[in-house]
This record gives structure tokens, sequence and C-alpha cells, in this order.
């Protein structure tokens, strides 16, 4: 074999190698889904599988092209290269019929049946199981506002419905479906591991939903620019057992118990109902904000009946509680400044008693001065805004707040 022809053929296998090479590293490195709390590749529900075998033919199929197509532009950039010598012109393909439909076809092709599959997909992220858990969305600048339907009449506010915030808790194994609006601007729900995203539109609904296969802690964050702490309006799902999902409804049912007369709690119970019963709502205690209905602006604070019942605050970006430290053969608590790994109340879900101390130095903080924690406009209604409060109003808050579990 001329020595010529054996050097271009090994510059053509090695550039297609190389370019293979790369492209297996680059899956490789975007498959990995270690600490990465909001990877769309790592499904946890069907919903998200079902994207997912959508997406990782499509991702091979473009790998393959990706792999043929630098492959032979390096080798044709090699090979017909200008030289400054009398080497001939390639012989031109201009004209041939058989290549010229061929890559026209095959691309066509490619395309439509990649529109094939994805049009059944959409479909079945569309279709609705008839004894799904209703749960109305309301995205608020910066928080998320959870309605439960539990006793499946239609209406979020009939008698045992629930209404939380930004957790939104879940029985695994079960469909949830999600009615979703916004009382301000427009907001997105996004919770990766268990399906794509859905935006929040205010005056409109739109219909989404989600499923965890196993019980578990799902991270999500609004994906639709929508003021001053957008990166800060985060959401949390907890994927429980059905059986401990209904001890977590039967708490949450339950009013606020009062606290011990004469106790720091009970002086805390009289400054929240002095400086925050105006904008939350404690079921059994402060329900003035439940009088009129929420105007289109973030007039209508979080509702913290069960306050202590979730892992985390404002927005979600705060930890209530300390977290588990991962992979801890025994429970022992993390760092509560990593929000990556959000609070565990534990049995605390259900209304006991968490294995992990509360973040009382965040929560006493964001007391203390919740703009410098959180960007808002107070102003305009939207956040909370700095109270003024003395370090023993804070104090008798956070040991009131503790009790509303």
């Amino acid at each position: 074999m001329p020595r010529r022809s054996l050097f271009l053929k090994v510059f053509g296998t090695a550039s297609f190698t190389i370019v293979a090479v790369l492209y297996v590293a680059l899956i490789v490195a975007v498959f990995r889904n270690d600490d990465k709390p909001l990877t769309t590749l790592a499904p946890k529900g069907v919903n998200a599988q079902t994207i997912q075998n959508l997406v990782a033919p499509v991702f091979g199929v473009a790998g393959v092209i990706f792999v043929a197509v630098f492959g032979a532009v390096l080798y044709i950039a090699w090979r017909f290269r200008d030289r400054d010598d009398d080497t001939p012109m390639p012989s031109q393909v201009h004209g041939n019929s058989v290549l010229e439909v061929g890559w026209t076809a095959l691309p066509a092709l490619i395309l439509a049946a990649i529109a094939v599959f994805t049009v059944i997909t959409i479909i079945k992220l569309e279709q609705r199981s008839d004894d799904a858990l209703a749960v109305r969305v309301y995205g608020q600048q910066w928080w998320w506002s959870y309605q439960y339907d539990i006793d499946g009449d239609g209406s979020y506010d009939g008698q045992g419905d629930i209404t939380t915030a930004n957790e939104l808790v879940i029985p695994a194994g079960r469909e949830v479906s999600l009615t979703i609006s916004s009382h301000d601007v427009i907001h997105s729900f996004w919770i990766p591991a268990l399906n794509g995203k859905k935006d929040a539109v205010p005056g409109m609904d739109s219909y989404w939903k989600i499923e965890a296969d196993q019980p578990g802690v799902y991270m999500g964050q609004c994906t639709e620019f929508c003021g001053l702490s957008h990166a800060n309006m985060r959401m949390v799902v907890r994927a429980v057992e059905p059986a401990q999902f209904d001890d977590w409804v039967a708490n949450q049912q339950r009013p606020a118990r009062s606290p011990e007369p004469g106790s720091l709690a009970a002086a805390g119970e009289a400054q929240f109902g002095n400086l925050c019963a105006q904008c939350h709502v404690v079921n059994g205690k402060f329900e003035k904000a439940k009088e009129t209905p929420p105007p289109l602006l973030s007039g209508v604070a979080p509702d913290l009946t069960h306050l202590m019942t979730r892992g985390t605050f404002a927005g979600s970006i705060f930890n209530l509680y300390y977290p588990q430290q991962p992979g801890a053969p025994v429970p022992t608590p993390g760092d509560p400044t990593d929000v990556s790994t959000p609070g565990d109340p534990g049995d605390a879900l259900f209304g006991g008693t968490s294995a992990y101390p509360v973040n009382r130095v965040t929560l006493e903080a964001w007391l203390r001065n919740p703009p410098a924690m959180k960007p808002a406009a107070a102003t305009q209604q939207r956040g909370m805004p700095n109270l003024g409060l003395s370090e023993q109003q804070i104090d008798e808050l956070v040991a009131y707040l503790e009790t509303l579990k």
C-alpha cells in the first residue's frame, strides 16, 4: 500500500476515534448525577422517565451523526487541503441525484421519526389518572402555595382540604394532578426528577402532573424570571409512603396547638397576632388573611399553621432543621447552611419530633432582617419587610413558631 494512502487511512481512523472518545466523555460527564439535585437526566418518576425515554435515543442518534459529520469534516479538511502544487481538483458530485436525494431524505426521515415519538411523549404526559391526588399550585413572589383537594369534590377550600407552602408532600407511587397558576407575574414550576416544567400564568390554569416512584426528597426551582428573588424561589417535594401521607394529612387538618399559658411561646403568640397575622394564617388562631381572596400580587404570605412540619422556609432557600448528613450510617446532622441538602423534619413532618435540631440561628436572622437575606420589594407588598424586632420579640416569636407542628 502506498505510504500516502496508508497515512490517509490512519489519519481518518484517528480523527473518527478522537471525536468518538470526546463525545463519549462528554456524555459520561453529562449523565453523571453526583451532587446534581436539579439534573434532568436522573428520572425518579414515571413522567420524568417518559421524557428520558425520548431524550436518550435522540442523544444517541445525535451522537452518531456528530461523530460521523465532525470526523468526516476533519478528514476532508486534511485530505483535500490546498498544497500549492499541481494536484488536480477532486472530482465533483454536483448533479449526482442519488447523493443529493440521499442526504436530503435521510435527515428528513430522522426528524420525522423524532417528531412522531415527541408527539407520543406529549400525549402521554397529558393523560390523567382517575384516582390522582388533585393539588392547586400558585406561584407568588417568591414562594409557592399548595392547596390539596383531599375530599375530591373539585374544590380546594372544603372541609378537610389543606393549604401549605413551599414544600409539596405527596404519596409515593400515586399520580398527583396539578392545576398551576400565579397571583402576580409569570413563574414556572419545575421538579426535574419528577417531570418537565410548566408555566404559572396569572389568570390562567395550566395542568400538569408528577409522580414519584419511591419515597424521597426532590428539589425544584422557578425557571421563569419573576423579579428580584427569582433565583431564591425554590421548591421541595417530599414523597412519603401512602400510610405516612395519611398521617401527614391528619396532622395538617388539625388546628394549631395552644402554647402553655405564661410561657415564652405564649408571649410569642401575642407578638404574632400583633405583627404577623395581617399576612400569615395560623388555623384555629389567626385566620384574618383568609377572609378575602388573594389579589394579583404577593399580599398573602405563606400559611404557617404547621410550619415546623417543613424542612425549609422562605421559598425553601433556608433550612428550618439541620439536614441529615448524606451517607451517614446513623442520624447525623449536616451543615444547616448547605441548602443543596434540605433540612430534615423527620417525624416532625407528621406532628412529632425531628431527630435533628431546629436551625434557630438562621430562623432568628430571618426575623431580624428578612430583606437582607432575600431581596424583595417590601414597599410593594412583595416579600417580608423588616419589622424592626427586638431580640426579646425574636426569642418569643421563635418559641411560638416552634410549637406550630
